[in-house]
């Protein structure tokens, strides 16, 4: 896997992402309310919410030491019945029980919901990556929908809230497309 697969950048034509998808690795608003419009049943299936090592990119992001834990959450959001988004979210622990302790209770419930019904917590710029199947966040997607997937698209923003940072990964799937 080429360094490249790795880089974050600021334009979804630099990652060489589809046309299609440049307004969603764009848009600074709400993912979750973006497809709520587009579809007539909206889900939020949670995969996994625990402790685990962050991947290395991710940690300086977040501020924690190497060989920290953070609190990772994935979920799938799924429009209609197709998994459309893969999102990955991960913070400090100790975040839990201060300035991110909505996130512990959050359930099957939206995180996006909650991050911009607050006027309280900032969003960082977005970036966006090409994500081939040797990235570790595209496996983590694959994993999730039980099968082999191509080259995926996804961004990522840094939010704060209280001065602590909670990072977000979307992951876009290939029933995005149907959503455009």
């Amino acid at each position: 896997m080429s360094r490249q697969d790795f880089r974050w950048k600021t334009h979804p034509a630099l990652v060489g992402a589809p046309l299609y998808l440049h307004p969603w690795l764009i848009d600074r608003g709400s993912l979750t309310a973006r497809i709520v419009a587009r579809c007539n049943r909206f889900q939020v299936q949670v995969l996994c919410e625990e402790r685990a090592r962050p991947f290395r990119d991710e940690r300086t992001l977040i501020g924690l030491a190497a060989g920290r834990h953070a609190w990772v959450r994935e979920v799938l959001l799924v429009a209609d019945g197709i998994p459309v988004v893969f999102a990955h979210s991960i913070m400090a622990p100790r975040d839990l029980r201060g300035a991110w302790h909505m996130a512990q209770a959050i359930g099957c419930r939206p995180l996006g919901a909650a991050l911009f019904a607050d006027p309280g917590i900032q969003r960082g710029p977005l970036t966006a990556a090409r994500l081939t199947p040797a990235h570790p966040l595209q496996q983590h997607a694959a994993a999730a929908m039980g099968s082999p997937l191509p080259t995926l698209w996804g961004r990522r923003s840094r939010f704060s809230r209280q001065g602590r940072p909670l990072l977000v990964t979307e992951v876009f799937l290939p029933g995005i497309a149907r959503l455009t």
